[in-house]
């Protein structure tokens, strides 16, 4: 979940990777470090906080070195500290290093390396790596035709149990890097004259858009002008270079106070690349390029199951439900992080797809290893090409909701619930769907970005709810059949980013243990569209006023509630069944946004959290 980024070339490295660091800083931002070669040792600095206080801090030591390797930390192992901070100097001093991921057996290796005289000035587990490094370092000889730096590392990691993504460089030689990788997310930028390793593409974009995604159990050696990648056990791995498709303007934040809000406005787009091409000549169904399974096998499906996690995991329960309305084939979704460990009875002719939108969730990677282990196929919705889970699936379809930094999910997350919409009415064709109601399916898709462009016109009404709404600290979200996701996410989305305590019901379970919360303290979101259960939604709603608990409704253009019912109301357009948990997710997240400001939170920073979780 931390950043990396590694420099080695010709220019001044600290300039380069303090501003990768930056653009890398929602991955973890506890606290932020440099290593780089000066003067023929390794100077270091770090400090907790923002990268800011880095560059400060940088900027008293005049770091010139043109070799160095930096990272900001999402805590795991030890406090939020200077001495936790990365990059980690081994006690001998020849080695440093940065880190990201969990070593499982840290304990052990740090008695055996206490015992040879190492010593530890943190709690990490990453400094006993170092450490260990080192140690094989010392012992390793010097030869003329192999690095005794990336020996040292190839010997380090086969005693180690554990993820890791890594980069090392050692004192007195400041013309190559090491790094490896497993289960957490490495990228080589090749540039002319220098070469770049970090651990997202942002950080790498504004130097070069040519990369290589290093596999698991991968070690690259690094110099300036050239790169080879081996395998831990020592086979030799044909690189293949890629082109990244998106510029740097793509990590900007533009006129907006936060790429929240920025990324909430970039919706109508997102949805339209997603859909871009995916449609049928005939405009009565989807279809998808990448799922690298065939028409008459998905027909062959009995069962569909879906892991993901957080977010994406709201996404999997809206599509469960489209599907099944649509397709009528039955469906389950599970926690990815439950999955690999639960003994789950699985079905014959059962087709799995995984949700992630970084495309690195390592447990949603578990999930997909595992489904794949017992023989079944994968398919993966992501939004990162050349992403683990992308390379590992056995198929997939790309969101293309382009970059998104805010660390609370917005665009990627009304994009994957756009792609479930397609899979079910995909599905749904195959099935029993009539042309006529695919027809209607696939035009009520298409004017979905103009439906969000109109909830989006909301923003100032639901600005000044959200300061009337501000003060409280707990809130419940309540929806029904598809809008039940949505109402979890619309409390995960309140719980991230303002720190209200929130939690989302279908509606009708109120009266089954949560009203007894309820109170003049605790306001209540409805989510109550017109249709058959719009009555039944009115009587929860009746009972939370009853015991005087504050409500806003979100409700479809023409409903009409009783006067006095709710004390604010967000109107959003009228919609397909389809659609409609999309059109509902952008009054979920404007609400979230400006509560979160009101409260003076950083929005796209939120405290404990990171983009990418890529530990278990």
């Amino acid at each position: 979940m931390c950043g990396i980024v590694g420099y080695i070339g010709k220019q001044k490295a600290t300039p380069f990777i303090i501003e990768g660091l930056k653009r890398l800083e929602y991955r973890g931002y506890d606290s932020a470090g440099v290593a780089v070669h000066q003067d023929g040792s390794i100077r270091v600095a770090k400090k907790t906080g923002r990268v800011a206080n880095l560059d400060k801090e940088t900027a008293r030591h005049n770091f010139t070195g043109t070799c160095g390797i930096g990272h900001t930390r999402w805590a795991t192992h030890g406090g939020v500290t200077d001495a936790n901070a990365h990059p980690h100097v081994s006690s001998d001093g020849k080695i440093a290093l940065v880190h990201n991921g969990v070593i499982e057996n840290y304990v052990s290796i740090k008695k055996f390396l206490t015992g040879k005289g190492y010593t530890f000035a943190s709690e990490t587990d990453s400094e006993v790596i170092c450490n260990l490094i080192a140690y094989h370092y010392d012992k390793e000889p010097e030869t003329a035709d192999s690095s005794r730096l990336l020996e040292s590392v190839r010997k380090t990691l086969s005693h180690v149990e554990g993820t890791y993504g890594m980069v090392v460089t050692s004192e007195g030689n400041s013309e190559e890097l090491v790094t490896a990788r497993k289960g957490s997310p490495l990228i080589l930028g090749i540039g002319k004259d220098e070469n770049i390793v970090a651990s997202d593409v942002s950080a790498i974009v504004a130097r070069t858009q040519n990369v290589v995604y290093l596999n698991d159990n991968e070690i690259a050696h690094i110099t300036p002008d050239n790169f080879s990648i081996t395998t831990v056990d020592q086979s030799s791995i044909t690189p293949v270079i890629d082109t990244v498709d998106w510029s740097i303007e793509n990590a900007e934040m533009g006129d907006h106070a936060h790429f929240m809000i920025k990324e909430i406005f970039e919706q109508p787009e997102a949805l339209e690349n997603a859909m871009r091409g995916r449609f049928s000549e005939d405009g009565s169904t989807a279809q998808f390029g990448g799922l690298n399974i065939s028409a008459n096998e998905f027909r062959g499906v009995e069962r569909f199951m879906f892991c993901s996690c957080g977010t994406g995991l709201h996404a999997c329960m809206v599509t469960e439900h489209l599907i099944e309305m649509f397709a009528h084939v039955p469906v389950e979704c599970d926690y990815a992080s439950e999955f690999r460990y639960r003994n789950t009875p699985l079905f014959r002719n059962t087709l799995f797809f995984v949700m992630s939108q970084s495309g690195e969730t390592i447990d949603t990677l578990a999930a997909l290893r595992e489904a794949k282990r017992k023989g079944y196929k994968v398919l993966a919705v992501n939004n990162v090409v050349g992403s683990t889970i992308a390379r590992e699936a056995d198929g997939g379809i790309y969101q293309h909701a382009g970059h998104e930094v805010g660390v609370a999910s917005t665009k990627a997350f009304t994009s994957q619930l756009l792609i479930g919409a397609m899979l079910a009415l995909y599905i749904g064709r195959m099935r029993d769907l009539s042309y006529g109601a695919g027809v209607d399916f696939v035009n009520a898709l298409k004017g979905t970005p103009e439906l969000v462009r109109t909830g989006l016109k909301q923003a100032s009404h639901i600005q000044a709810i959200a300061k009337r709404f501000a003060h409280y600290e707990d809130m419940l979200f309540l929806g029904r059949m598809s809008l039940f996701p949505i109402a979890l996410e619309g409390a995960l989305k309140l719980k991230e980013i303002s720190y209200i305590h929130a939690e989302g019901y279908p509606s009708a379970e109120m009266k089954h243990g949560p009203i007894a919360l309820i109170s003049e303290k605790c306001p209540s979101v409805f989510l109550a569209p017109k249709g058959e259960l719009f009555n039944k939604t009115v009587s929860s709603m009746q009972e939370i006023k009853a015991r005087k608990g504050p409500v806003i409704a979100v409700i479809t253009e023409g409903t009409v509630l009783p006067e006095g019912l709710a004390d604010e109301i967000i109107t959003i357009p009228d919609c397909h069944e389809a659609v409609l948990p999309i059109v509902a997710s952008i009054p979920m997240q404007l609400l979230s946004y400006y509560i979160a400001v009101e409260r003076g939170c950083d929005v796209d920073k939120p405290r404990n959290l990171a983009k990418s979780v890529t530990v278990e």
